[in-house]
């Protein structure tokens, strides 16, 4: 496939995306502050969070960064998340509690449909968080 053609195909299936879901910018943007708040809030994730975000408007436009890059395929983002990621001491209760709020952030913020997009994400980066953590860890 040539350079033109992956961009049409890209293009035709972000499109496909944004009229199934109503998922834009403004959307993301919403869902990747008020996840974050719920986050900074939380006595379970708020302290791993304070202990390793500096600033937090950098970090939140990196994660919309990230997001952007995820749902409409902006590339955006070009970070490599789970070295970051490798480093924190989280385990398993970390993870559920984070998909838990992020699932409730979803359902408030989205459409039904973008919901159900971001929090199928959020589920498949979650677990390949934890593998890559495991493996790392030697489990």
């Amino acid at each position: 496939m040539t350079e033109p053609e992956h961009r049409d195909l890209r293009d035709v299936r972000v499109q496909d995306l944004v009229e199934r879901t109503g998922i834009d910018e403004a959307m993301i943007t919403r869902l990747v502050h008020g996840f974050y708040g719920r986050v900074r809030e939380d006595a379970t994730l708020g302290p791993v969070f304070a202990a390793e975000v500096e600033d937090w408007d950098e970090h939140l436009r990196t994660l919309v960064d990230f997001w952007s890059s995820v749902a409409l395929m902006t590339a955006r983002y070009g970070g490599r998340p789970m070295p970051a990621h490798i480093k924190l001491d989280v385990g398993e209760e970390h993870f559920a509690r984070w998909l838990e709020l992020f699932r409730q952030t979803a359902h408030e913020v989205c459409t039904p449909e973008a919901a159900a997009f971001f929090i199928g994400k959020a589920e498949n980066i979650a677990r390949s968080f934890q593998m890559g953590i495991a493996f790392h860890r030697g489990r």
